[in-house]
Formats: C-alpha cells, sequence, structure tokens
C-alpha cells in the first residue's frame, strides 16, 4: 500500500481561488468607493484679488541645503513653513533610492542660511513604531497646521517596489526636531497599498487642508484626502477618471473652482490637468496643457497677488526630460507664459522635483540636483500692476 500524498491540486485550486476572490473584493470595493456620492463641507482657502497682478522675478541667492556626510544621493524635497517667516525643507537622501539606508532628513532655513540637516525618519525608526518591517522610504510631503504642529507624510513599503507602498502620517510639536508616527494613512482597499505622495498640500478655510495622494499600480491616478485641523482624515475623493497621471498638484481659484495639474505617465508628453467646479468634492478631467511634461514632477502655487507660478520641466530642441527645470506664469489658469529658467543644463542632467513656498515677497525653491544634493533658490517677486 503506497504512502498517503495530500491532495495538492486540490488545495492548490483553493489557493487559486481564494486569491482570486481576494482580488474581486479588493476591485469591488474599489469600484464602490468612487461611485459613492461624495459629502463634504470643507472649503479651500482662496486669494481674494480684484485686479490681476503681472509678476516678474529677480534671483536674490541660490545654494545647496547641507547634506549628510557621505551619503552620495538626494532627491524629492519638500518645503513648510514655519513662524517668522522660517521654513523647513524635507527631503529623502541615502546610498540610491529605494536602498536600505535611505532616510528623511530635515533643515530649517532662517535668517537667509539653511542650518545643518538631522534625520527624522528611517526604515527602522518606522517599523519600531509601527510594528512591522519597513522596506524602503521615499517620498516625503510636510504641513505646518494653524496650531504649529508640523504633519509629515513619507512613502513607505513593507514588500516590493514603490507599487505597494503606504503613507505614513508622523506629527511633530517641536518644528520637525522629533516626530512621533500617528498612523498609515486608510486610503485604498486593495490591501491599503500603492498610495504615495509627492506635492504640496493645500489649506482649507475650517484650518485644515488637502493632501494630494496618487495610486500607482497599474492604473495610475491622482487623489486628494481632506485632513481636519487636528489632523484627522476625513474624506477621499478621485481627481478625474483617466488612469496615466499622478502627482497631482493643486491649487484653488474660488470657493469652487479648483484646478489640479499632473505628471503625465502616458504617451502625450503633456501637464495633465483636471478641474473642480463644486470646491474639491468632484472632478472632471480636461484636455491637456500644451506645457511639455515627459514624467516628471511639478510644482504649482497662487500667489498673494492672484497669478499662478508653475514649476515644471520644459524640454525643449536638444534636452532631455529633466535637464531644463522652468517657472510659468498664469493669471487665469488657463494661458501661461515663461517667466524664467530657474536651472538649465546639459543633456542628461537632472534638476527636478519641485517644491515651492512664499514668504512675504520671496519666493523659494527646492529641488533635486543632479541626484546628488537639494538645490534651494530665493526670489524676489515684482508685482506691477501697469502692465496688464
Amino acid at each position: 500500500m503506497g504512502a498517503w500524498r495530500p491532495p495538492v491540486r486540490r488545495t492548490g485550486k483553493l489557493v487559486a481561488l481564494a486569491c482570486i476572490l481576494a482580488v474581486a473584493g479588493a476591485a469591488a470595493a474599489e469600484a464602490f468607493r468612487w461611485s459613492r456620492a461624495v459629502d463634504h463641507a470643507e472649503r479651500p482657502v482662496v486669494v481674494d484679488v480684484a485686479v490681476p497682478t503681472s509678476v516678474t522675478v529677480t534671483e536674490l541667492s541660490r545654494s545647496v541645503i547641507p547634506m549628510p556626510k557621505g551619503v552620495p544621493s538626494a532627491h524629492a524635497s519638500a518645503l513648510a513653513s514655519l513662524s517668522g517667516g522660517r521654513l523647513i525643507s524635507f527631503w529623502w537622501a541615502g546610498s540610491r533610492e529605494s536602498g536600505p539606508d535611505v532616510k528623511v532628513y530635515a533643515s530649517r532655513w532662517s535668517n537667509g542660511r539653511w542650518s545643518d540637516n538631522w534625520v527624522v525618519a528611517s526604515r527602522e525608526s518606522l517599523g519600531a513604531a509601527l510594528g512591522y518591517g519597513v522596506r524602503r522610504i521615499g517620498n516625503p510631503v510636510a504641513w505646518t497646521a494653524t496650531d504649529g504642529t508640523i504633519h509629515l507624510y513619507v512613502v513607505a513599503t513593507g514588500l516590493g517596489g514603490w507599487a505597494a507602498s503606504r503613507i505614513v502620517q508622523m506629527q511633530s510639536r517641536d518644528e520637525g526636531q522629533t516626530f512621533a508616527v500617528s498612523r498609515v494613512l486608510p486610503v485604498s482597499p486593495l490591501f491599503n497599498t500603492s498610495t504615495l505622495v509627492r506635492t504640496a498640500p493645500v489649506p482649507l478655510a475650517d484650518g485644515g487642508w488637502w493632501l494630494p495622494i496618487y495610486f500607482e499600480i497599474g492604473n495610475k491616478y491622482p487623489m486628494l484626502m481632506a485632513f481636519d485641523a487636528h489632523g484627522e482624515p476625513q474624506r477621499i475623493v478621485r481627481i478625474g477618471s483617466g488612469t496615466t497621471s499622478l502627482q497631482p498638484t493643486i491649487v484653488p481659484l474660488s470657493a469652487t473652482d479648483v484646478r489640479a495639474w499632473m505628471r503625465d505617465a502616458g504617451e502625450e508628453q503633456r501637464v495633465q490637468q483636471a478641474f473642480s467646479r463644486d470646491g474639491g468634492a468632484s472632478w472632471e478631467d480636461a484636455a491637456p496643457m500644451t506645457l511639455s511634461n515627459q514624467s516628471t514632477s511639478l510644482a504649482a502655487l497662487r500667489l498673494t497677488s492672484g497669478a499662478i507660478v508653475m514649476l515644471y520641466n520644459h524640454v525643449g530642441v536638444g534636452d532631455t526630460s529633466r535637464s531644463v527645470l522652468s517657472l510659468a506664469l498664469s493669471t487665469d489658469a488657463r494661458t501661461w507664459r515663461p517667466l524664467a529658467d530657474i536651472v538649465s543644463g546639459k543633456p542628461g542632467d537632472e534638476f527636478s522635483y519641485p517644491s515651492m513656498q512664499q514668504v512675504g515677497n520671496e519666493l523659494h525653491i527646492t529641488y533635486t540636483h543632479q541626484r546628488q544634493s537639494i538645490a534651494h533658490h530665493q526670489l524676489k517677486i515684482n508685482f506691477d500692476k501697469d502692465r496688464l
């Protein structure tokens, strides 16, 4: 009588069926999430300007934020405001993207200079706080609440690549010197993975904010998550219905009219855009802009004058996708004119992933410089009503 063998074929079929049901369930949950009516009451902070203002910029300074010693790679900077016109910058640095030694660093801008850097998050610190292993960490995004608390959002993965990412929310009550983990954001029913951050949050009238996020496994699409003034997540909404755009940068034009511009992950190689007519409750896709975009991140900001500025990687004859970082201006969110090339290099150079903040009549810009450091430009904003 032969030895008994377990029913491998039957077990395999059951495992396969379980996997299919899990994926189908996740897909159904995803479909249900976007089919629900959106109930929201928050309104964005808007600039109340009666007359548009033309803008020019003059460079005041440029520098490199102090990098950690012996660390060859740096990328994905984010800026947030501090009291007294100061700023704080966050970025990741390590031996390479996705490297096991990558950490999130910070530095403060005060009195015309950047402080030495310090570590605010690592695989080890996030893993210890979450109670499970973190394989890699990536993009940081920060927001300073009205009570001075800094909310830092960091991309982290347990297994797999960036498509398996989650977003970890952290808080600091000492101007970024130390952070405590609050939560992993409850974003996706697909095992709560494949969600990332890149671009700056948007203030709301009630003291809360919108956090732009995006989904990146298979289909790629932008979203926003609303938070109350205490940093508690309130709702999530998809931006448009496209499946080839990501990393949205959001600008409110009024309490109801909101625009979003996105990185193009498709074949059009143009800045993608969407709009909302109901204060961010629902979104429609719009035709792509004429501005070039070969799958690179961008940043947009409405100035106190009412004009909108956008940082993007211009691609001209002989340029590569990230060798020129340009600043464009619009007074109506439809037509744009070149304002300045912030930095221009030779083919193969990289000046990418920009962030910006307005402080008084100054525009502060940070970006990745050759994947080796984070550059900072301080520009004076010149408002000229007579030019219109």
